[in-house]
């Protein structure tokens, strides 16, 4: 599948889409966004089944804003509308695969209570 732009009108509802979603965030100014875009887009390539998105920073500043994007490339994971994974810095096209594969293996249920469980506000002992 090949990459979507990503914008104020259907950033949203891409994430939180079901299923699995990549975010590359970058801009066209960036060396490691530049070189880190054409395996970004051959990776999409690969995967029928998950969307690939592409958020230039640059014209999408308060997206990048509320994400807290400070450095890119920034490449997100989404699965069934739950950010997975997040990191900052290029990455080669096997790690990258890697990533999806392994997001695919996800227990989506298990994610959900792991995040509740964080959630809950910790006990303190009473002394």
């Amino acid at each position: 599948m090949a990459t979507i732009e990503l914008n104020a009108s259907n950033f949203q509802d891409t994430v939180t889409a079901e299923g699995i979603t990549l975010v590359d965030c970058w801009a066209a100014w960036c060396g490691p966004c530049r070189r880190f875009g054409p395996i970004f887009e051959e990776v999409s390539e690969a995967y029928d089944d998950v969307t690939f998105g592409k958020l230039d920073t640059e014209h999408n500043q308060e997206i990048a804003a509320a994400l807290d994007i400070s450095s890119i490339p920034t490449v997100m994971i989404f699965r069934d509308g739950v950010m997975v994974y997040r990191s900052s810095g290029a990455m080669d096209k096997r790690n990258l695969s890697h990533l999806v594969d392994e997001t695919k293996k996800l227990d989506m249920d298990q994610v959900r209570r792991d995040i509740d469980r964080q959630a809950e506000p910790k006990k303190t002992k009473r002394f």
